[in-house]
């Protein structure tokens, strides 16, 4: 008895890491943000609380069936190997139960206590990351294109459970944090790209073999994102400080994006990688003290 109380702590931390918790914070922040910045008058801290209790249930729940579909091939790779599945300290089993009860649990609150826009948009952004993304990965380098969709799916969320519909202004943010992806997730896979290459995951550098394209789209990508960003303020969401702020911060992540693309080393993409997670939350984060209530 005293054993198996011991190992309770454990056993928590192991579901915990299934549900790549830094990941879905970061899912959960994106929600909210969009959700405050949509918003027409004030929201009730009851109401933000249950869109980031059904946005996290469902993407821990999506995180959770993504490492029990991936097991195997995060065995090959060092980044991965302790995960909780690879390393053997979880069975698939549970996993699958955790991951599907999250998953369908996060739906009901999004459903019940949100609005059903919400919580369909919420259902897509499962079905596309788990069944055309996941699997996508191990057969083309456009895999990074179709993940991006469901990667911006919870500031649709956020937006539709402030207004319970889609309209110019939620496309706009959708375009920021799809375009933004790009420079993020092109720097993971190049610092990562000998593991992806062991593991069969077909991303970008990995069948990119001078680099010219990884660096292409980095730079294309990096450059659509700052106008897009810029467009808040101009449709009227934002005041203008946030004009001036975010286009402080484009510029910078596209002189390291341009960095990037002319050293095409290690310490260059690592930086850029930093960049790309400061940048997103300092953007959102201006765009939610600039509102235009």
């Amino acid at each position: 008895m005293a054993r198996a109380a011991a190992a309770l702590p454990a056993r928590f931390h192991d579901c915990l890491e299934l549900t790549k918790p830094r990941v879905t914070l970061l899912v959960m922040l994106t929600a909210v943000a969009a959700c405050y910045v949509g918003a027409r008058g004030p929201l009730g801290w009851g109401f933000l609380g249950e869109l980031a209790l059904g946005t996290g249930m469902l993407a821990g729940g999506t995180a959770a069936l993504n490492q029990l579909w991936e097991r195997r091939t995060d065995a090959l790779m060092a980044r991965t190997s302790a995960r909780p599945l690879p390393a053997g300290r979880l069975r698939p089993p549970p996993a699958a139960l955790l991951g599907g009860v999250l998953a369908l649990a996060g739906f009901g609150v999004l459903a019940l206590r949100v609005n059903w826009l919400c919580a369909g948009l919420g259902l897509a952004t499962t079905g596309l990351y788990l069944l055309a993304y996941t699997p996508m990965k191990f057969h083309s380098p456009l895999s990074t294109l179709v993940g991006a969709f469901p990667g911006a799916g919870p500031i649709l969320m956020g937006w539709a459970a402030a207004r319970g519909r889609l309209d110019a202004d939620a496309w706009i943010l959708f375009g920021i944090q799809f375009l933004w992806q790009f420079p993020h997730f092109l720097a993971i896979a190049w610092l990562y790209k000998e593991q992806y290459e062991r593991a069969g995951i077909r991303m970008l550098p990995v069948v990119d073999e001078n680099g010219a394209e990884t660096s292409r789209q980095v730079l294309l990508y990096t450059l659509a994102l700052l106008p897009v960003s810029l467009l808040p303020a101009i449709t009227g969401l934002t005041g203008p400080a946030y004009f001036a702020g975010a286009l402080a911060l484009g510029l910078g992540l596209l002189w390291t994006s341009a960095r990037s693309v002319r050293e095409k080393s290690r310490p260059s993409y690592r930086r850029l990688l930093r960049a790309s997670v400061l940048y997103l939350p300092l953007l959102f984060g201006l765009m939610a003290l600039c509102r235009v209530k």
